[in-house]
């Protein structure tokens, strides 16, 4: 009973460290809608452009958009979980693992999968 007690509360544990059970293998734009697909190449999930704005980049596990001037971070499943102004983060320029790189100005920034600044540099 311990052990599955234990084996239970791991895999939960994993769950939520993960954020979901699908990895983004790949994402397809078609017309108003953005069909994400896992590693399998199974559409698991159907997302309306009007709801989540044009992706900007994605990672397995994190999708960056943008709608007007607003920021969306969405988790593997498609779930909008942090909002950001245009003006703060600037212009996405890339998505890797769970960081994203965004440029403003002459500036450089790296952001965590929470929307927390991790570096600055200067665009070269």
């Amino acid at each position: 009973m311990g052990i599955i007690k234990i084996m239970t509360a791991a895999a939960l544990f994993g769950l939520f460290v993960s954020g979901g059970r699908h990895t983004i293998a790949s994402i397809d734009v078609s017309g108003n809608w953005i069909r994400l697909y896992d590693e399998k190449g199974r559409n698991y999930k159907t997302l309306s452009v009007s709801s989540v704005g044009e992706i900007k980049g994605y990672s397995s596990t994190l999708i960056v958009t943008q709608s007007h001037n607003w920021i969306y971070l969405l988790d593997a499943e498609g779930r909008k979980y942090q909002t950001k102004s245009v003006s703060s983060i600037g212009e996405v320029i890339g998505v890797a693992g769970d960081t994203f790189t965004s440029r403003n100005g002459n500036w450089i920034y790296t952001w965590d999968r929470n929307g927390k600044k991790i570096s600055t540099r200067p665009a070269r």
